[in-house]
Protein backbone atom coordinates (compact mmCIF):
# COMPACT_ATOMS: atom_id res chain seq x y z
CA UNK A 1 0.00 0.00 0.00
CA UNK A 2 2.83 2.39 0.86
CA UNK A 3 4.53 1.82 -2.49
CA UNK A 4 1.27 2.31 -4.44
CA UNK A 5 0.61 5.61 -2.70
CA UNK A 6 4.22 6.70 -3.19
CA UNK A 7 3.98 5.85 -6.89
CA UNK A 8 0.97 8.15 -7.19
CA UNK A 9 2.80 11.01 -5.48
CA UNK A 10 5.85 10.49 -7.69
CA UNK A 11 3.60 10.68 -10.74
CA UNK A 12 2.02 13.88 -9.50
CA UNK A 13 5.44 15.38 -8.93
CA UNK A 14 6.59 14.43 -12.40
CA UNK A 15 3.54 16.10 -13.91
CA UNK A 16 4.10 19.39 -12.11
CA UNK A 17 5.63 22.31 -13.99
CA UNK A 18 7.46 25.43 -12.94
CA UNK A 19 5.76 27.43 -15.69
CA UNK A 20 2.61 29.33 -14.81
CA UNK A 21 0.76 27.79 -17.74
CA UNK A 22 -2.21 29.77 -18.98
CA UNK A 23 -1.87 32.52 -16.39
CA UNK A 24 -0.95 35.87 -17.89
CA UNK A 25 -1.78 39.49 -17.37
CA UNK A 26 -4.28 39.48 -20.25
CA UNK A 27 -6.24 36.32 -19.52
CA UNK A 28 -7.24 33.69 -16.98
CA UNK A 29 -7.89 34.91 -13.47
CA UNK A 30 -6.50 38.38 -14.12
CA UNK A 31 -9.67 39.55 -15.87
CA UNK A 32 -12.13 36.95 -14.57
CA UNK A 33 -13.47 35.96 -18.01
CA UNK A 34 -13.67 32.20 -17.46
CA UNK A 35 -17.18 31.19 -16.34
CA UNK A 36 -20.42 32.66 -15.05
CA UNK A 37 -18.54 34.32 -12.20
CA UNK A 38 -14.97 34.29 -13.53
CA UNK A 39 -11.92 32.07 -13.29
CA UNK A 40 -10.00 31.39 -10.08
CA UNK A 41 -6.52 29.87 -10.23
CA UNK A 42 -5.37 27.64 -7.36
CA UNK A 43 -1.63 27.12 -6.96
CA UNK A 44 -0.15 24.17 -5.07
CA UNK A 45 2.72 21.68 -4.90
CA UNK A 46 1.34 18.16 -5.56
CA UNK A 47 3.92 16.50 -3.30
CA UNK A 48 2.81 18.68 -0.37
CA UNK A 49 -0.43 16.84 0.12
CA UNK A 50 -2.05 19.28 2.53
CA UNK A 51 -2.23 21.79 -0.33
CA UNK A 52 -3.07 19.06 -2.83
CA UNK A 53 -6.06 17.93 -0.77
CA UNK A 54 -7.43 21.39 -0.03
CA UNK A 55 -6.90 22.53 -3.64
CA UNK A 56 -9.25 19.82 -4.89
CA UNK A 57 -11.70 20.62 -2.09
CA UNK A 58 -11.74 24.28 -3.16
CA UNK A 59 -12.03 23.31 -6.82
CA UNK A 60 -15.15 21.29 -5.99
CA UNK A 61 -16.79 23.99 -3.91
CA UNK A 62 -15.91 26.94 -6.14
CA UNK A 63 -17.13 25.20 -9.28
CA UNK A 64 -20.44 24.51 -7.52
CA UNK A 65 -20.66 28.25 -6.85
CA UNK A 66 -20.35 28.93 -10.58
CA UNK A 67 -16.65 29.74 -10.95
CA UNK A 68 -14.24 28.21 -13.42
CA UNK A 69 -11.18 26.84 -11.60
CA UNK A 70 -7.68 26.41 -12.97
CA UNK A 71 -5.33 24.07 -11.08
CA UNK A 72 -1.71 25.25 -11.25
CA UNK A 73 0.78 22.57 -10.20
CA UNK A 74 4.21 23.88 -9.18
CA UNK A 75 7.37 22.37 -7.72
CA UNK A 76 8.83 25.23 -5.65
CA UNK A 77 7.33 27.37 -2.90
CA UNK A 78 9.29 30.40 -4.13
CA UNK A 79 7.57 30.25 -7.54
CA UNK A 80 4.20 29.80 -5.87
CA UNK A 81 4.57 32.88 -3.66
CA UNK A 82 5.91 34.93 -6.56
CA UNK A 83 2.90 33.98 -8.69
CA UNK A 84 0.51 34.67 -5.83
CA UNK A 85 1.99 38.11 -5.14
CA UNK A 86 1.96 38.95 -8.85
CA UNK A 87 -1.66 37.92 -9.38
CA UNK A 88 -0.90 35.00 -11.71
CA UNK A 89 -2.25 32.72 -8.97
CA UNK A 90 -5.36 33.66 -7.00
CA UNK A 91 -5.23 31.30 -4.01
CA UNK A 92 -2.62 29.14 -2.28
CA UNK A 93 -4.86 26.71 -0.37
CA UNK A 94 -2.46 25.60 2.37
CA UNK A 95 0.14 28.18 3.37
CA UNK A 96 2.34 27.70 6.44
CA UNK A 97 2.45 31.48 6.67
CA UNK A 98 2.81 32.01 10.41
CA UNK A 99 6.26 30.48 10.91
CA UNK A 100 7.47 28.04 8.27
CA UNK A 101 6.91 30.44 5.35
CA UNK A 102 7.68 33.58 7.36
CA UNK A 103 10.51 34.53 5.01
CA UNK A 104 8.12 34.56 2.06
CA UNK A 105 5.58 36.55 4.06
CA UNK A 106 8.19 39.18 4.87
CA UNK A 107 8.95 39.49 1.17
CA UNK A 108 5.44 39.28 -0.30
CA UNK A 109 3.00 39.75 2.58
CA UNK A 110 1.92 43.27 1.60
CA UNK A 111 0.69 41.90 -1.74
CA UNK A 112 -1.28 39.00 -0.24
CA UNK A 113 -4.64 38.58 1.48
CA UNK A 114 -5.14 36.12 4.33
CA UNK A 115 -8.50 34.35 3.96
CA UNK A 116 -8.15 32.58 7.30
CA UNK A 117 -6.86 29.32 8.73
CA UNK A 118 -8.46 25.94 8.04
CA UNK A 119 -6.29 23.83 10.39
CA UNK A 120 -4.54 24.90 13.58
CA UNK A 121 -2.05 22.23 14.68
CA UNK A 122 0.59 21.86 11.97
CA UNK A 123 4.15 21.02 13.04
CA UNK A 124 7.58 20.43 11.49
CA UNK A 125 9.37 17.27 12.57
CA UNK A 126 12.54 15.22 12.30
CA UNK A 127 11.80 11.50 12.05
CA UNK A 128 13.44 8.08 11.93
CA UNK A 129 12.07 4.55 11.43
CA UNK A 130 10.37 3.01 14.46
CA UNK A 131 12.88 0.15 14.55
CA UNK A 132 15.65 2.56 15.61
CA UNK A 133 15.04 1.93 19.33
CA UNK A 134 18.07 3.90 20.54
CA UNK A 135 17.24 7.13 18.68
CA UNK A 136 14.29 8.96 20.21
CA UNK A 137 15.43 12.57 20.37
CA UNK A 138 17.25 14.93 18.02
CA UNK A 139 19.94 14.99 20.72
CA UNK A 140 20.56 11.30 20.01
CA UNK A 141 21.85 12.23 16.54
CA UNK A 142 24.84 14.07 18.00
CA UNK A 143 28.11 12.22 17.30
CA UNK A 144 26.40 9.59 15.13
CA UNK A 145 26.78 11.12 11.67
CA UNK A 146 28.69 8.10 10.33
CA UNK A 147 25.68 5.94 11.11
CA UNK A 148 23.62 8.01 8.66
CA UNK A 149 26.38 8.61 6.09
CA UNK A 150 26.45 12.16 7.40
CA UNK A 151 23.06 12.92 5.82
CA UNK A 152 19.66 14.18 6.89
CA UNK A 153 17.28 13.57 3.99
CA UNK A 154 15.19 16.65 3.24
CA UNK A 155 12.72 17.93 0.69
CA UNK A 156 12.62 20.93 -1.70
CA UNK A 157 15.39 23.55 -1.27
CA UNK A 158 12.85 26.40 -1.10
CA UNK A 159 10.67 24.78 1.58
CA UNK A 160 10.33 26.49 4.94
CA UNK A 161 11.03 23.10 6.51
CA UNK A 162 14.42 23.09 4.77
CA UNK A 163 15.29 26.54 6.09
CA UNK A 164 14.18 25.68 9.63
CA UNK A 165 16.20 22.46 9.64
CA UNK A 166 19.36 23.91 8.14
CA UNK A 167 19.52 27.33 9.77
CA UNK A 168 17.95 26.68 13.18
CA UNK A 169 17.76 23.01 14.17
CA UNK A 170 21.13 21.78 12.97
CA UNK A 171 23.16 24.64 14.54
CA UNK A 172 21.08 24.50 17.74
CA UNK A 173 21.94 20.82 18.28
CA UNK A 174 25.49 21.08 16.95
CA UNK A 175 24.94 18.74 14.01
CA UNK A 176 27.88 20.22 12.11
CA UNK A 177 28.97 16.82 10.84
CA UNK A 178 25.68 16.31 8.98
CA UNK A 179 24.58 17.68 5.61
CA UNK A 180 20.95 18.33 4.73
CA UNK A 181 20.27 16.62 1.39
CA UNK A 182 17.58 18.46 -0.59
CA UNK A 183 15.77 17.53 -3.80
CA UNK A 184 12.03 16.89 -3.56
CA UNK A 185 9.41 15.41 -1.25
CA UNK A 186 8.96 12.47 -3.62
CA UNK A 187 12.69 11.72 -3.58
CA UNK A 188 12.81 11.94 0.22
CA UNK A 189 9.92 9.47 0.48
CA UNK A 190 11.53 7.12 -2.03
CA UNK A 191 14.75 7.17 0.01
CA UNK A 192 12.80 6.55 3.20
CA UNK A 193 11.01 3.60 1.57
CA UNK A 194 14.30 2.12 0.34
CA UNK A 195 15.94 2.41 3.75
CA UNK A 196 12.95 0.89 5.54
CA UNK A 197 12.83 -2.01 3.07
CA UNK A 198 16.46 -2.77 3.96
CA UNK A 199 15.92 -1.91 7.64
CA UNK A 200 18.75 0.61 7.47
CA UNK A 201 19.24 3.76 9.53
CA UNK A 202 17.90 7.01 8.08
CA UNK A 203 16.79 10.40 9.38
CA UNK A 204 14.36 12.59 7.39
CA UNK A 205 12.53 15.89 7.60
CA UNK A 206 8.75 15.50 7.88
CA UNK A 207 5.69 17.44 9.03
CA UNK A 208 2.17 16.96 10.33
CA UNK A 209 -0.44 16.73 8.93
CA UNK A 210 1.00 14.48 6.20
CA UNK A 211 -0.17 11.02 5.12
CA UNK A 212 3.37 9.60 5.23
CA UNK A 213 3.34 9.63 9.04
CA UNK A 214 0.67 6.94 9.01
CA UNK A 215 1.81 5.12 5.87
CA UNK A 216 5.42 4.59 6.97
CA UNK A 217 6.61 3.04 10.26
CA UNK A 218 8.28 6.26 11.47
CA UNK A 219 8.41 8.21 14.72
CA UNK A 220 8.98 11.88 15.44
CA UNK A 221 12.14 12.65 17.37
CA UNK A 222 11.73 14.64 20.55
CA UNK A 223 12.87 18.23 20.21
CA UNK A 224 13.79 19.41 23.73
CA UNK A 225 15.29 22.67 22.43
CA UNK A 226 12.18 23.50 20.40
CA UNK A 227 14.36 24.07 17.35
CA UNK A 228 11.73 22.90 14.83
CA UNK A 229 9.33 25.59 16.02
CA UNK A 230 5.93 25.64 17.69
CA UNK A 231 2.68 24.37 16.12
CA UNK A 232 1.09 26.75 13.63
CA UNK A 233 -2.09 27.11 11.61
CA UNK A 234 -2.45 26.41 7.89
CA UNK A 235 -3.94 29.34 5.98
CA UNK A 236 -5.72 30.07 2.73
CA UNK A 237 -3.69 32.87 1.15
CA UNK A 238 -4.95 34.93 -1.79
CA UNK A 239 -3.54 37.58 -4.04
CA UNK A 240 -4.30 41.10 -2.82
CA UNK A 241 -7.81 42.23 -3.71
CA UNK A 242 -9.24 38.73 -4.05
CA UNK A 243 -12.18 39.31 -1.68
CA UNK A 244 -13.19 42.45 -3.51
CA UNK A 245 -13.11 40.70 -6.89
CA UNK A 246 -14.63 37.39 -5.76
CA UNK A 247 -16.66 38.12 -2.59
CA UNK A 248 -18.79 34.97 -2.70
CA UNK A 249 -15.73 32.75 -3.14
CA UNK A 250 -13.92 34.55 -0.34
CA UNK A 251 -16.86 34.11 2.02
CA UNK A 252 -16.97 30.36 1.38
CA UNK A 253 -13.21 29.93 1.78
CA UNK A 254 -13.12 31.93 5.02
CA UNK A 255 -15.70 29.54 6.52
CA UNK A 256 -13.64 26.37 6.02
CA UNK A 257 -12.15 24.98 9.23
CA UNK A 258 -11.25 21.30 9.57
CA UNK A 259 -10.50 19.27 12.67
CA UNK A 260 -8.00 16.40 12.72
CA UNK A 261 -10.57 13.76 11.81
CA UNK A 262 -12.05 15.69 8.88
CA UNK A 263 -8.69 16.77 7.49
CA UNK A 264 -7.17 13.30 7.91
CA UNK A 265 -10.08 11.71 6.05
CA UNK A 266 -9.79 14.23 3.21
CA UNK A 267 -6.07 13.67 2.71
CA UNK A 268 -6.44 9.89 3.00
CA UNK A 269 -9.07 9.80 0.24
CA UNK A 270 -7.30 12.22 -2.12
CA UNK A 271 -3.89 10.49 -1.83
CA UNK A 272 -5.06 6.90 -1.27
CA UNK A 273 -5.39 3.93 -3.58
CA UNK A 274 -9.19 3.85 -3.87
CA UNK A 275 -9.37 7.11 -5.83
CA UNK A 276 -5.91 7.03 -7.40
CA UNK A 277 -6.01 9.35 -10.41
CA UNK A 278 -9.45 10.66 -9.44
CA UNK A 279 -9.03 13.37 -6.79
CA UNK A 280 -12.37 14.89 -7.77
CA UNK A 281 -14.07 11.60 -6.95
CA UNK A 282 -12.20 11.47 -3.65
CA UNK A 283 -13.52 14.90 -2.66
CA UNK A 284 -17.10 13.93 -3.54
CA UNK A 285 -16.75 10.83 -1.38
CA UNK A 286 -15.41 12.96 1.47
CA UNK A 287 -18.28 15.44 1.17
CA UNK A 288 -20.77 12.56 1.40
CA UNK A 289 -19.05 11.30 4.56
CA UNK A 290 -18.62 14.75 6.16
CA UNK A 291 -21.68 16.83 5.18
CA UNK A 292 -21.26 19.08 8.23
CA UNK A 293 -17.48 19.54 8.01
CA UNK A 294 -17.75 23.35 7.82
CA UNK A 295 -20.47 26.02 7.52
CA UNK A 296 -21.54 26.74 3.98
CA UNK A 297 -20.42 23.37 2.61
CA UNK A 298 -22.01 22.65 -0.77
CA UNK A 299 -22.80 18.94 -1.05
Amino acid sequence: MIKRKLTGILALGAAASLALVGCSSDGGSANGDGGDKGTITLGFLPSWTDGLSTAYLLENQLEKLGYDVEMEELTEAAVLYTGLAGGDIDVYPSAWSEKTHATYMEQYGDRLEDLGAYYDNAVLTIAVPEYMDDVNSIEDLVGQADRFDGEIIGIEPSAGLTEQTETVMMPEYGLDDYSLVTSSTATMLATLQEKIDKKEDVVVTLWRPFWANDAFPVKDLEDPKGAMGEPEALHFLATDGFSAQYPEAAELIKGIQLDDAAYGALEALVTGDEYQGDPEGAVEAWLAEHPDAFPGLIA
